[in-house]
């Protein structure tokens, strides 16, 4: 590309040029230099154009200060490395403009480029010369052919950056044939490592078949035991019920015979009751009498008001045994939860103890489903059945016999209340329907059914003394 824009250069020819050079240079003479016809400004490559700025700027400070244009004299003071990269547009242009500046220019240029410079005035260039160096020194001395000069040498610079362009993509075409190379090594390795995860994967696959085989195999001879499993337990199960309804039929009928011997043991001891009624009603006339000072005694005795005489209790539950001392005072005057109270209850001939079944569990294990609590009371009643041999009732709400129960203890009679009746009121029929005086054990924390059985002669007790009996079985 050009210096600056292309103007009709008043340069002289080349001739005159070299002669010019010469005399400026040698000193011997100054021949005045032949007019030529302007020619426009030759395309420099951009190395060259940069070179002639570079040796300009290089040379500039050298000059005299009246030689220098006046434009170029700021930048004649520049430092060395700035001259060149901030004064190249000045430069250039002054090149272009100045034929003269050029002169003295390539004057001083030439003699510090030596042989170079001589052998580019004469026309001609090294081989080994740089062509960069040739074209700058050409444009700037313009000797004959330096046009062509000029030309070869943008064509070798050309050349030159073909070839670095071509060995660039040379390069990296190497590269991505060594990519490739190193990819391809890769993905040989992958494949092998994929072909031997895929045997792995094949070798386990084979083992799963095979523990896939054994365990429908497994599961086959599992299915067929369960079903006979259930077919002998359905039969068990037809077992069990016929031998359910078998116990059934024998408990009614024993307690049909229970319940002729308590009626005749109740009459037994209706008599025996009349026979100590006056005894009774004379040792309660002397406590009445006695008054205020007996009141610490009927405490200890634990005697309930007179309204209620004892006989009404306990009368009858000697009839069996008339020659059997009454309860101490000091048993009577146990708490109401003392399970000791509840065992020596248990222990006078022939009693019945009633429980009221959910006011006990709830208040033992409520945190039991209602089906769990009905078989952890009777499960337990059944032992005290058992220890004690007296007749044990326990009684539920409900309007129907409940499903879920465990099977019945000997000794223990489990109830439901009927459709419009509460356990309370069962349990009231239940100690009314008892023979006057015999011992009926009325265990319930309702202070309601307390005090209704306790007005039929009942034993009331509070939960607790039997939830510390069974925990302490």
């Amino acid at each position: 590309m050009p210096l600056t824009e292309p103007y009709d250069d008043p340069t002289p020819d080349a001739g005159a040029v070299g002669t010019g050079l010469d005399a400026t240079a040698g000193g011997e003479h100054e021949a005045a230099p032949e007019v030529a016809p302007a020619e426009p400004e030759p395309v420099l490559p951009e190395p060259v154009r940069q070179r002639i700025v570079t040796l300009t700027a290089a040379v500039l400070p050298g000059l005299p200060v009246d030689e220098v244009p006046v434009p170029l004299r700021r930048v004649a003071k520049f430092a060395p490395n700035r001259r060149a990269r901030l004064g190249a547009p000045a430069i250039a242009a002054q090149l272009t403009a100045d034929p003269l500046f050029r002169q003295r220019v390539t004057a001083r240029v030439l003699a510090d480029a030596g042989d170079l410079g001589a052998a580019v005035v004469e026309g001609t260039a090294p081989a080994a010369a740089d062509p960069v160096e040739v074209a700058a020194l050409a444009y700037l001395a313009r000797p004959v052919g330096w046009r062509d000069l000029v030309d070869a040498s943008g064509a070798a610079v050309r050349a030159e950056a073909d070839s670095a362009v071509v060995a660039e993509l040379v390069r990296e075409a190497e590269q991505r044939a060594t990519r490739a190379e190193h990819d391809r090594a890769v993905a040989r390795v992958e494949a092998e490592k994929l072909r031997d995860e895929l045997a792995r994967v094949r070798d386990e696959l084979g083992q799963l078949r095979e523990e896939h085989r054994v365990l429908a195999r497994t599961l086959r001879e599992t299915q067929t035991r369960e079903r006979r499993a259930n077919e002998l337990l359905a039969t068990e199960r037809g077992r069990a019920a016929r031998a359910a309804a078998d116990a059934d039929a024998e408990l009614r009928r024993v307690r049909n015979r229970l319940a002729e011997v308590e009626a005749a043991a109740g009459a037994a001891r209706a008599s025996a009751k009349e026979a100590r009624s006056v005894d009774d009603a004379k040792l309660w006339l002397l406590l009445e009498t006695i008054g205020q000072a007996a009141l610490g005694l009927r405490r200890e005795l634990a005697l309930d008001p007179v309204d209620r005489l004892p006989a009404d209790f306990v009368a009858d539950a000697f009839a069996d045994q008339p020659t059997t001392a009454p309860a101490s005072p000091s048993a009577r005057a146990r708490d109401t939860d003392d399970p000791a109270r509840l065992d020596q209850l248990l222990a006078l001939p022939k009693a019945h103890l009633v429980v009221d079944g959910y006011n006990v569990t709830k208040r033992g294990f409520g945190e039991m489903s209602l089906e769990q609590q009905r078989k952890r009371l009777i499960t337990g009643l059944g032992g005290i059945a058992a220890q004690t041999g007296d007749e044990v009732t326990v009684v539920f709400d409900g309007a129907e016999r409940m499903h879920g129960l465990p099977p019945t203890p000997r000794g223990v009679r489990v109830l439901f209340s009927r459709k419009g009746e509460t356990a309370d009121e069962l349990i009231r029929r239940l100690v009314r329907a008892e023979p006057p005086g015999r011992p009926v054990v009325v265990v319930s924390s309702d202070r309601e059914v307390a005090d209704g059985v306790r007005r039929h002669g009942a034993y009331p007790l509070g939960a607790d003394a039997l939830l510390r009996r069974l925990a302490r079985s």
